[in-house]
């Protein structure tokens, strides 16, 4: 397929910037399998469109202040991390990458500073701390700024707000740089409220990096790189996605990440096993999904992957008719925007 098949037109306006305020009374468009008519519900909805003996699978991943302003001698860097690799080691994006040279260090502040231990492309880094994980978290939570998407603007040093706006009220372990937004529509009442209708919950471990970010430059979608991302799937949650399964429950994926980790750990029949690894599954139309029957997630970006995972999930042009539909109802787009609930096609 062509990148130019996932693209489509976005009023500036409708990105959102700040999050709903409270979170779950963000807007929800469900969006059936086949013809059947969209529905425009809210969030607070969900618990009254599942099932008991549904099980919706989240992503317990925590977001990590990733974001880093620091020098090299006289030249300003901005650094983003996205990957780790051993202790104290992270691959990051670096800006502008051309003032840096293997060798050289990048402080931060005065007893923060990281050695560029190897360059790659497209503006990548390999950036040594020196400093174990414990004591570098603690420095990242001093100095660094949330990775908010390129696409929301704040002034130099970030905002306090985005701390907790960016991050689930269920992240548990850190590691991330950008957040699974579909779980930020979650709160302790709407938790409750599915275990009142019966409904039962997971959760799974993808460590999303910010090549979610990054733009497909190639028009043979085929050809695109994905970056690989940290996952696992505990004994516990593959056991509790099996008794789902075997009682007729229908599994809920919230947001594409747990879906690319139950697909990326899922055997040819669709049963997930216990995992854990790295995966660059990239799902595009096409593909047969064989791990969740429905899929909560925000609204993406035309021409990026995550648009192209939606459309695998509920087909392309059901897909497009879904986010014109949004558009006229001026629903709100991207990490902070309005959500879908999107039932897996045929």
């Amino acid at each position: 397929m062509r990148l130019s098949d996932f693209d489509f037109e976005l009023p500036r306006e409708l990105i959102a910037t700040e999050p709903a305020r409270p979170r779950d009374a963000s807007r929800l468009l469900v969006v059936p399998a086949g013809a059947g008519a969209f529905l425009d519900r809210t969030v607070r909805d969900l618990p009254a469109l599942l099932r008991p003996g549904d099980l919706v699978v989240l992503n317990d991943t925590r977001v990590i202040p990733a974001r880093l302003l620091g020098r090299r001698g006289d030249a300003a860097i901005e650094v983003t991390l996205h990957k780790a690799e051993d202790a104290g080691r992270w691959r990051a994006f670096a800006r502008p990458a051309k003032r840096l040279k293997e060798g050289q260090r990048i402080a931060f502040a005065p007893e923060f500073s990281a050695l560029v231990a190897a360059k790659g492309e497209a503006g990548e880094v390999l950036l040594d701390f020196g400093v174990g994980d414990t004591a570098l978290v603690a420095l990242l939570e001093r100095h660094g700024e949330m990775p908010l998407p390129p696409y929301i603007k704040r002034p130099k040093g970030g905002s306090a707000g985005d701390r907790a706006d960016y991050q689930t009220v269920y992240a548990k372990r850190e590691g991330a740089v950008a957040a699974p937004t579909a779980g930020l529509h979650f709160t302790p009442a709407l938790f409750a409220a599915l275990e009142a209708r019966g409904v039962g919950r997971a959760f799974v471990t993808l460590h999303v990096g910010a090549g979610t970010f990054l733009p497909v430059k190639v028009e043979d979608v085929s050809q695109h790189a994905m970056h690989a991302e940290w996952g696992e799937i505990s004994a516990e949650a593959a056991a509790a996605i099996a008794a789902a399964r075997a009682g007729g429950g229908r599994i809920v994926c919230v947001g594409t990440t747990s879906l690319r980790l139950l697909e990326s750990a899922a055997d040819e029949s669709g049963a997930v096993r216990a995992w854990r690894g790295e995966t660059r599954l990239f799902i595009t139309p096409g593909a047969r999904i064989r791990t969740a029957d429905m899929l909560l997630t925000n609204f993406h970006l035309p021409r990026s992957t995550l648009f192209m995972l939606v459309a695998a999930f509920a087909g392309l042009e059901r897909m497009k008719a879904a986010y014109a539909h949004a558009v006229a109802r001026r629903y709100r787009f991207f990490s902070y925007g309005d959500a879908c609930l999107l039932e897996r096609a045929a």
